[in-house]
């Protein structure tokens, strides 16, 4: 795993390694990062003196604490959260809470790791972190997640605030969520600091199209991405993971654009639909009725439900897969790359393995990684931030203006990156040293902190 990284950030990984054992993700994470920076290093000898590499590495602030409650029928439940408050070079911390049996440590810090590119390529003055639970959402009542996130502000207020540390959702973290998170701490600090999380419903201090950001950036990503080989996302089929808000969104803004959506997915299997996938069926069962995606072939005959299914043996243009870490695999990626796919656009956070993302760039495909494609929703986030700061609230469509904008600016920076350092097209090693230029830049004004 390490053949690629030449012996001064050879050393730096080993180091990782070895300080945070048993973390797969946050590994993954940081080698993805340190394979590019090779020629940093090279033009730029004052970040390796100053040992900037190795602060980005270690997070400024570790938080894990207990979160007990108890459920309808009086047992109680001790579950674990984390909050990992990474590089606050450029701003507050800035990232989201998840909550999925799946969180530990080594997710978190994988997670925030990534939110500190991702933050510096939008742009704005945000720095990196990320949180979450091991709790699991699916099959609770309101009532239970009420509890639970009480339980869980009451100490995570504590270490939060607009200038400090400003959490937002992420997989099982939605509007409800950030309601009772916020409204536990709102309770507790006797302030309505409605710029300490984002993701608000819109009465109450919300930023319109921040639901739907993280989807219609890939896209927007996506369109930038095609016009440099001349290219449209139009006549185009695409399959998209998931079918949570990113991958929904996406495919809302995919078939506004002239592409046809003809696959997407949950945990239990995948939804096939050659005619294009129904999105305002598939808005009524996930987000309205909250039932599994296996219930669209009960309106649509012609579609196809497979359990487990593969969607990634599916052929298409494009593929999205917006779902969740390393679910694309090295076979997935042939196969892929068999059927005649020209692009991988991520719109999850890293959700191809290592040996995919080889894969796929060595057969000259388009592969866009979610620090740069994904970046839409926390830009959004950001703006939600300053309509806040300025007690302010912008239509839908000046919103969606400003992310595209965003978006826009992001690829154009991730492109002219990889091309100054001799890698066209390359939007993996433009994203990485773009945010992370942007980053070093910032801890070398601030001095040894």
């Amino acid at each position: 795993m390490t053949t690629r990284l030449d012996d001064k950030l050879n050393l730096i990984y080993q180091d990782v390694l070895h300080r945070n054992p048993g973390e797969t993700e946050f590994h993954q994470a940081v080698l993805e990062v340190l394979e590019t920076l090779g020629p940093v290093v090279g033009k730029y000898p004052e970040f390796a003196d100053k040992k900037i590499i190795q602060r980005i590495c270690e997070p400024e602030r570790q938080i894990i604490f207990r979160v007990p409650w108890q459920d309808d029928n009086g047992e109680i439940h001790i579950n674990r959260a984390f909050r990992v408050e990474f590089n606050s070079a450029l701003g507050p911390y800035k990232g989201g809470m998840r909550f999925h049996p799946s969180v530990y440590l080594g997710i978190v810090k994988f997670l925030g790791f990534e939110q500190i590119f991702k933050n510096a390529l939008t742009g704005l003055p945000i720095g990196g972190g990320k949180g979450g639970s091991d709790f699991n959402p699916k099959g609770r009542s309101d009532d239970e997640i009420m509890r639970f996130c009480q339980s869980l502000m009451t100490e995570l207020y504590r270490h939060i605030g607009e200038n400090t540390d400003v959490p937002a959702g992420d997989i099982g973290v939605g509007s409800r969520e950030i309601g009772y998170l916020f409204g536990q701490y709102k309770r507790i600090t006797n302030r309505y600091e409605s710029g300490v999380l984002t993701g608000k419903g819109l009465g109450w201090g919300g930023s319109r199209a921040r639901t739907e950001a993280t989807g219609y950036g890939v896209v927007f990503f996506t369109e930038e991405v095609l016009k440099t080989r001349n290219d449209s996302l139009d006549g185009k089929t695409l399959v998209v993971s998931g079918s949570g808000n990113v991958a929904t969104y996406a495919i809302e803004k995919a078939h506004e654009k002239g592409a046809k959506v003809i696959a997407c997915s949950d945990s239990g299997g995948i939804i096939i639909h050659e005619r294009g996938i129904d999105l305002e069926l598939l808005k009524q069962i996930k987000q309205k009725e909250r039932r599994r995606i296996s219930a669209y072939t009960e309106y649509h005959k012609d579609a196809r439900y497979v359990e487990n299914g593969d969607i990634w043996s599916i052929p298409c243009d494009i593929a999205m897969p917006c779902a969740t870490q390393n679910e694309l695999n090295g076979k997935d990626a042939k196969t892929l790359i068999e059927n005649g796919c020209i692009a991988v656009i991520e719109g999850a956070n890293m959700p191809s393995t290592p040996e995919a993302i080889q894969l796929l760039q060595e057969a000259n495909l388009i592969y866009a990684p979610g620090k740069a494609a994904n970046a839409g929703g926390v830009a959004t986030s950001g703006l939600e931030m300053q309509q806040n700061a300025i007690r302010d609230s912008w239509s839908f469509d000046y919103t969606e203006r400003r992310l595209e904008e965003i978006m826009v600016d992001i690829h154009r920076n991730c492109y002219e990156t990889a091309a100054e350092f001799g890698c066209e097209h390359n939007y993996m090693l433009g994203a990485n040293i773009a945010g992370f230029l942007r980053v070093a830049d910032a801890m070398t004004a601030l001095g040894v902190i």
